[in-house]
């Protein structure tokens, strides 16, 4: 039997309050963790249950006198990132209860806490009548005025009969307002498919450049991908015009082995140009995607001048559980007044926040170890460590000198 529309307004006005206290609801800073790198916060920035009403209920008695929800948002995740117009804004990827994905800006005052969607989520221009799904998508704040998207377009592999084989191209959008975008061609490569592609923030040799990801096919990468770079003379009909070179490479045994990608646009430092990008390693468990660090020369952003052998950030507590566990991913932060607001994914639900600083990261990230790829090596760097503090004094906690 139907609601009365007595029990539909009481029911409407439930989901209403508790949407608005999600909305609104402070988010501190984790008390039991410390790294002297950055700081987790308690609560996830954005989730499903973010999602407006009007996207997901039929709000007419008439039609749904059951207050049904009719298009449910399985997931939101993997959000470009960009401070505009005095707005910390995330471009997420909403993920619908139909698998299909769709991209929608939320925005906020503060950097941590409040992030709530615009009425209405992107409608792309339709120019790839192939194209099945969306997801992924960098922000880049380009020195020639515009602001560009540049996110992942999957087509079905028309080519093959598995139900699974797709082909990954990057798509390219652009705006000045954050409401009207443009679509451009997608990007060209000699690659036969393309995935975690970001456009660098400045022209290099008055060219555009992209990290890009080149791969064999849709879910193996190329043996000699890994994040590489490339210029493009013309961003409207974007062909990549150079060789790919590897920026920074898969290596056995470590983050990256599996796969990586670029994960935000690249942050320029006075010491260079950080990447916090994504890598993916092997484990008895299954995959893990993780976070982690480099840096490329500030006149060379494809010269690797920096590689911390260390995770960055990885799933903690809670968010090691979700639609596809033990994943860790970025593809955007925002600088602001020297602060580094990091907006991670956590198992491909929701999107939570890390915060530091300018001078924290590059501390991190010049000063924190390689990796020297043998054990016996890591044991020699961990000693080296432990004699310098024992020779500064030191307590050796619980151990036995």
């Amino acid at each position: 039997m139907a609601l009365t529309k007595e029990q539909w307004t009481e029911q409407l006005a439930v989901l209403t309050d508790r949407q608005e206290q999600l909305l609104a609801r402070p988010n501190s800073k984790k008390e039991n963790f410390y790294n002297g790198i950055y700081d987790h916060y308690e609560n996830p920035v954005l989730t499903a249950a973010h999602a407006p009403l009007i996207w997901r209920y039929d709000l007419c008695y008439d039609d749904n006198p059951n207050l049904q929800e009719r298009l449910g948002v399985n997931a939101v995740m993997n959000s470009g990132a960009i401070y505009f117009d005095g707005k910390y804004c995330l471009i997420a990827r909403v993920e619908g209860s139909n698998r299909k994905s769709f991209f929608a800006l939320a925005e906020s005052d503060k950097p941590t806490e409040g992030f709530r969607f615009r009425n209405y989520p992107f409608l792309l221009p339709d120019i790839c009548p192939e194209e099945t799904d969306v997801y992924d998508m960098r922000i880049t704040q380009h020195e020639d005025g515009w602001i560009y998207g540049v996110f992942c377009s999957e087509s079905k592999d028309a080519s093959s009969s598995d139900p699974t084989a797709a082909i990954l191209a990057a798509g390219i959008i652009r705006t000045k307002d954050l409401v009207n975008w443009e679509r451009l061609p997608n990007l060209v490569s000699r690659a036969t498919q393309q995935r975690n592609c970001c456009l660098h923030p400045e022209f290099v040799d008055g060219k555009y450049a992209f990290y890009t990801r080149p791969q064999d096919s849709f879910l193996q990468t190329d043996n000699s991908g890994s994040i590489c770079f490339a210029l493009c003379e013309d961003i409207t009909r974007p062909v990549l015009c150079t060789e790919e070179r590897v920026v920074s490479p898969r290596i056995y045994h470590t983050v990256t082995e599996i796969k990586n990608g670029e994960g935000a646009v690249p942050i320029k430092t006075p010491m260079g140009w950080i990447h916090i990008a994504h890598g993916v390693m092997n484990t008895a468990a299954g995959l893990r995607h993780v976070i982690y660090v480099f840096a490329t020369d500030l006149n060379d952003p494809a010269k690797l001048i920096a590689s911390p052998g260390s995770l960055f950030i990885v799933p903690y507590g809670k968010e090691r559980v979700g639609g596809n566990s033990n994943i860790c991913f970025t593809n955007g932060c925002i600088v602001k007044d020297e602060n580094v607001y990091i907006y991670y994914s956590s198992s491909d639900t929701g999107v939570h926040v890390a915060s530091t600083t300018i001078e924290k990261l590059m501390d991190y990230t010049f000063n924190t170890p390689e990796d020297p790829q043998r054990s016996v090596d890591c044991v020699l760097q961990r000693y080296k460590l432990i004699k310098k503090n024992i020779e500064n004094g030191a307590s050796s906690n619980n151990g036995v000198l």
